[in-house]
C-alpha cells in the first residue's frame, strides 16, 4: 500500500461537480438548454429580498433630512399686538403660535414698535435692535 492509494471515507462520498459548457461533443448549447438567464455565461441570480429593497422609493434631498431646524421669528410689533408679557416656548405654544413638534430656535426681531414691558427667557434669541427696543420699554432680556 502506498500513500497515493489511501482514500478518505468522506471524500469518496462527495461527487465531483459536473462541468457543463466547455465545448466539445455536446453541440451548440453544451448541455445548458436553450437561451434564458441560466444558459448565459457568468449568470448570477440575485436574491429576491435585494430586488424588493431596490424597488422601494428613495428619500432624497435636503428637505427629507434637514441638518438644522428653522428658526421661529417673532417681531417686536407682533408681541405688542398680541399682548404677550413673557416670551418663551410655553407661552408661544399656549397662544398656538407654533406647533408642539417644532424643534428649532425662537428669535425676537426688531421690526415694529413696543411700549409695554416684556420679559424674554434665556432660551430665546434676540437681535440687537429688538433688545434695544425692549430695554427702552422697560422690559427684561435674560441672556444665556
Amino acid at each position: 500500500m502506498q500513500l497515493h492509494d489511501l482514500k478518505i471515507k468522506e471524500a469518496s462520498k462527495i461527487k465531483p461537480k459536473k462541468r457543463i459548457g466547455r465545448g466539445g461533443k455536446r453541440g451548440t448549447f453544451s448541455g445548458r438548454g436553450t437561451k434564458g438567464q441560466k444558459a448565459r455565461s457568468g449568470h448570477k441570480i440575485l436574491p429576491a429580498e435585494r430586488v424588493l429593497i431596490q424597488r422601494l422609493p428613495k428619500m432624497r434631498g435636503m428637505k427629507n433630512n434637514p441638518k438644522s431646524h428653522k428658526t421661529f421669528a417673532l417681531n417686536v410689533g407682533q408681541i405688542e399686538k398680541m399682548g404677550l408679557t413673557i416670551i418663551d416656548r410655553k407661552t408661544l405654544l399656549k397662544k398656538n403660535l407654533m406647533e408642539l413638534t417644532f424643534k428649532g430656535k425662537i428669535k425676537v426681531l426688531g421690526s415694529g414698535e413696543i411700549n409695554t414691558p416684556v420679559e424674554i427667557s434665556k432660551n430665546v434669541l434676540v437681535s440687537k435692535s429688538a433688545e434695544a427696543k425692549i430695554v427702552k420699554a422697560k422690559g427684561k432680556v435674560n441672556k444665556r
